[in-house]
């Protein structure tokens, strides 16, 4: 595929394995079949988490250090072949090709480098209690299962995966159906890097195949998903059996909260940015909360903005909207516009798929007059769908933005200070950005409240988790 060779079987224990079924994958650019991929069971699963446990224990006792040059290797080969891996997955998925190439690739790479460094970061040291001594110990939990979503696979996938290695796990990935393609070639990156067999694993297949025997596996020490409210019950469940940890990245349903005293030039700049990735984006401030002072001049520009979006092939660089990821997604996301209608919304713009582009292109679509309440302000849509409301004091708002039982993240735009403290403490969520939206530091914890999830990662929390952290009190030696 655009003269890359991508192998579509599994990656087990240090070999190619292929299954006696297989499943399609569609590229949303043109709805065409790109490959047919392995499609793996519960013997598959089986076999990866056997591979991933007989490489634990060589690969966890291995030296911090070796560990971390490991991981840098592989980091020099995605940086190696950027440009490849961009091609391959906005033909898998749709995404911009110029932000896979320039920032989704590259961090991909960045995680590697910042999860192997972190780990010579942790604190090791001995410190007294009482007479006695007391030493940390980080000590690798085994094998880690980690299934990723579709929107931004490899780098997704990447964010679990490096710090499980880090920490000295084996890793079982499971990428999800409709973009699984660069997981396949990561494989084969962290091969050459010199990762020893079986510490990394590829199982394709269908999360209520492959997905369900790897959460539910007896001999699984932690699990990490990110997907769907619904589907995050399930994989808790199933992992509940066995008392597996899970951590988990759910949906959300992100506010949007400007105040008039802002900047309205930044405002709209980055209240049209929550179009990104065609709406396909977990913390995406999907619900505009303005001021009711501001609405008119901010309504007027944000329509003036959104409708200069040009809307085309992922691929074109003048492009700032592709497509939705399958036919079975955009029908998804047409029926919450649809029911939002019914329910007394009305369509400022947009409102159901491009007839000009055809296929899986869905207009940018705003919304007001949505009853408090509604399906539309309160269930993920994960397409290109704003909504707007009003308010007209700061409690108001600080209300209206937690009316949900979302909590991944709140966007927050005010021109003072004093009350950027105030409601950033008030919103119930797992980031806040306020006047700034999607800096990420990796070192900072990452994850929602609510119903967007279990657990943070990023940093030093990212260890608590893939680690089983240790104390080892020694009392005074005579």
């Amino acid at each position: 595929m655009e003269g890359i060779a991508i192998s579509t079987d599994h990656w087990i224990g240090g070999e190619r394995v292929s299954s006696s079924d297989a499943f399609d994958d569609l590229s949303p650019i043109d709805e065409q079949p790109i490959a047919e991929i392995a499609r793996a069971g519960a013997s598959e699963a089986d076999r990866a988490v056997d591979a991933a446990r007989s490489a634990s224990g060589a690969w966890g006792s291995a030296p911090p250090k070796e560990r971390a040059e490991t991981l840098h290797r592989i980091a020099d080969g995605v940086e190696a072949r950027v440009p490849e891996l961009a091609a391959v997955e906005t033909r898998d998925n749709g995404s911009l090709l110029r932000s896979m190439r320039g920032s989704v690739m590259p961090r991909v790479a960045r995680n590697f480098r910042f999860f192997a460094d972190q780990l010579l970061a942790l604190e090791t040291g001995s410190r007294g209690y009482e007479g006695f001594a007391e030493r940390i110990a980080w000590d690798p939990s085994g094998v880690t299962v980690v299934i990723t979503p579709w929107n931004a696979p490899l780098m997704l996938a990447t964010w679990r995966v490096a710090p499980a290695l880090a920490a000295g796990n084996a890793v079982v990935l499971k990428p999800p159906e409709w973009a699984p393609l660069t997981a396949s070639m990561l494989a084969e990156i962290a091969h050459e890097a010199g990762l020893p067999d079986g510490a990394f694993n590829v199982v394709q297949g269908i999360g209520e195949e492959a997905g369900a025997a790897l959460t539910a596996h007896p001999d699984v020490d932690r699990v990490a998903f990110t997907g769907s409210v619904a589907t995050g019950k399930l994989v808790a469940q199933a992992a509940g059996a066995n008392l597996t940890p899970v951590s988990l990245e759910l949906g959300g349903k992100s506010p949007f909260v400007a105040f008039a005293d802002a900047d309205l030039d930044a405002v709209v700049r980055q209240a049209v940015n929550q179009f990104d990735n065609s709406g396909q984006v977990c913390l995406a401030g999907t619900r505009l909360i303005v001021e009711r002072s501001m609405h008119d001049a901010f309504l007027e520009r944000f329509v003036e903005a959104a409708g200069a979006l040009v809307q085309g092939d992922p691929r074109e660089e003048a492009t700032e909207i592709g497509p939705l990821i399958t036919r079975e997604h955009l029908e998804r996301v047409d029926g919450f516009v649809q029911r939002a209608e019914v329910e007394g919304a009305r369509v400022v713009f947009g409102g159901g798929p491009n007839e000009a582009l055809g296929g899986l292109y869905y207009r940018p679509t705003l919304f007001v007059g949505a009853p408090a309440g509604s399906e539309i302000l309160s269930r993920e849509v994960f397409g290109p769908v704003l909504t707007l409301q009003t308010f007209e004091a700061e409690q108001e708002a600080i209300e209206l933005a937690n009316s949900t039982d979302y909590g991944l993240a709140a966007i927050l735009y005010t021109g003072d200070e004093a009350r950027a403290e105030r409601v950033s403490s008030a919103l119930v969520a797992g980031t806040v950005w306020v006047n700034c939206f999607f800096v990420r530091d990796l070192a900072a914890p990452f994850g929602g409240a609510r119903g967007s999830g279990i657990g943070r990662e990023g940093g030093v929390w990212s260890f608590d988790f893939y680690a089983d952290v240790k104390n080892v009190c020694t009392a005074p030696w005579t």
